[in-house]
């Protein structure tokens, strides 16, 4: 037998005995994993709950207006706040009553815009519900300028989300229900026509399904992040030459994706100066975070800390991410993150993405608790930051 022959035989068997050694050197590794490594956080290991073998729960029998559920009015809340866990080890029919309007509010700290709104707010209200509730979503269009509105869930399986059943003109209100098979973060918003601009005023907001068990560990403190970008036109000339402090839609600027801002929670400021985020030190702070785009890919961060468990895409089945620094949440997407807040001081919130910083990304997490210079320690006094966004 030639060389070349004997080599021809010879490596398949050689690269077939590597394979084989690497797959066993990494089920032997992976096994071992938390014994290996001292200090793992107990809250970190892998989940009990396999997503390979993932029970869909039983279905409700019959025709979902005739389940025998009990019935329960949802905990609605406005951003940044989250309900409380759901304790309950059986589904419900939870009723989740809407209501679309228009509001004039200040978009950024020189104009106020028209914002269409979900319960008249920007986001719409945080929904918590579990695997296996009937979510009856009833919604009532109290829209004077006669456009029509509806809802598409993105945790409900069906055409459109359920938008072609819920979409109400003008003083209807419309009722639907649907089975929650599955767990999540998830975003809904209008999806009636033309979709993009009922989404670009304001319709949207988060709906979180709790795993029927083995929900997420719990933390101190919970809150509610949406981001989202406004396309304005200039402002108009008033009679007294003065620029108008209200600005209009332009989608000109939105087909070219050219934002005029891009804000948390419906405005510039709305965990700025209004409402910033607090925790103690010591303890552990989740975000539920969604991004309404409905054009941009969002670059979240959070300076000073990172993520010590990230539920990647909202994936709570299987095991989180560990010590991430930045996530990229799509338009329509969503994410959760768990902090250990282990410094004092303002953590910034922003997309990294950071010139989207001078459009009213950002926004302050505040620690309070005494200094730690076991941690974070230095001789000098902080600089001052003239004109610094990233620091209050």
């Amino acid at each position: 037998m030639s060389e070349y022959s004997r080599w021809r035989y010879l490596l398949p068997l050689a690269s077939s005995a590597i394979l084989a050694w690497a797959i066993y050197s990494r089920q032997q590794g992976t096994a071992s994993m938390e014994g290996l490594v001292p200090g793992v956080d107990p809250t970190l290991v892998p989940r009990t709950i396999d997503p390979d073998h993932y029970q869909e729960p039983i279905e409700p029998k019959g025709h979902l207006g005739e389940v025998d559920f009990p019935t329960e009015q949802a905990i609605l809340t406005t951003a940044p706040n989250v309900p409380p866990r759901i304790t309950r080890d059986h589904p419900v029919v939870l009723q989740v009553p809407l209501e679309t309007t228009t509001k004039t509010m200040q978009l950024t700290s020189t104009h106020k815009y028209e914002m269409w709104t979900f319960n008249d707010r920007v986001p719409g209200p945080f929904i918590r519900a579990r695997v296996g509730d009937v979510l009856e979503l009833s919604l009532t269009n109290r829209d004077e300028s006669g456009n029509p509105h509806n809802i598409d869930c993105h945790a409900v399986m069906g055409p459109g989300g359920g938008a072609g059943v819920t979409t109400a003109s003008e003083g209807e209100t419309k009722t639907a229900r649907f089975h929650l098979a599955y767990p999540g973060l998830f975003v809904y918003h209008c999806a009636a026509a033309p979709v993009p601009v009922h989404i670009a005023n304001g319709m949207y907001g988060l709906i979180y399904v709790q795993p029927e068990e083995g929900d997420l560990p719990p933390v101190d403190r919970e809150y509610f992040i949406m981001q989202s970008e406004f396309y304005c036109e200039p402002p108009e000339t008033m009679d007294n030459g003065r620029p108008s402090p209200v600005v209009e839609f332009s989608y000109p600027n939105a087909l070219d994706e050219s934002p005029t801002a891009v804000v948390f929670n419906g405005h510039e400021g709305a965990l700025t100066i209004e409402n910033p985020l607090k925790a103690k030190l010591d303890e552990t702070v989740r975000i539920y975070f969604g991004n309404a785009g409905p054009n941009l890919t969002s670059s979240f961060h959070v300076i000073g800390s990172n993520f010590h468990r990230l539920y990647r895409d909202a994936d709570v089945l299987s095991p989180p991410a560990r010590y991430v620094q930045t996530t990229s949440v799509p338009s329509g997407g969503a994410t959760i993150v768990d902090m250990k807040m282990t410094v004092p001081g303002t953590y910034t919130i922003l997309d990294h993405a950071i010139f989207r910083l001078d459009k009213g990304a950002v926004g302050y997490l505040n620690v309070a608790g005494p200094p730690r210079p076991d941690i974070y320690q230095s001789r000098e006094a902080p600089a001052p930051c003239v004109g610094c966004k990233l620091h209050p």
